[in-house]
């Protein structure tokens, strides 16, 4: 994608996120607190963000193949990216995700 001086647009892809938790445990709040916010802050108009509790769909796990709570999924943009355990390094899921966080320009 590309702006109005045709150089391209940083983040410019649509996200699509599945967050995999295991019911109302604190890890999992946390997880979903943290991707929530991720999102409203790189991704804001640009993502769609599914949490999926495996306490209540099991059959999600097998079908997803997913073997640890929390986890990640980024479907789109390809290729396909798994985070797995813990998200509060935020600067590890961002960069996990592919999402580049834009440099300050100097004074």
């Amino acid at each position: 994608m590309t702006d109005s001086g045709s150089q391209p647009v940083a983040n410019a892809e649509h996200y699509v996120l599945r967050l995999y938790v295991t019911g109302s445990t604190k890890r999992s709040a946390r997880a979903i607190e943290t991707t929530r916010q991720i999102c409203d802050t790189h991704l804001k108009g640009r993502h769609d963000l599914v949490v999926v509790d495996l306490y209540e769909h099991p059959e999600a796990a097998a079908r997803e193949q997913i073997i640890a709570s929390p986890t990640l999924v980024r479907l789109l943009p390809d290729p396909l990216r798994r985070i797995i355990g813990d998200l509060s390094d935020r600067q590890r899921v961002l960069a996990s995700l592919g999402i580049t966080t834009p440099v300050p320009e100097a004074p």
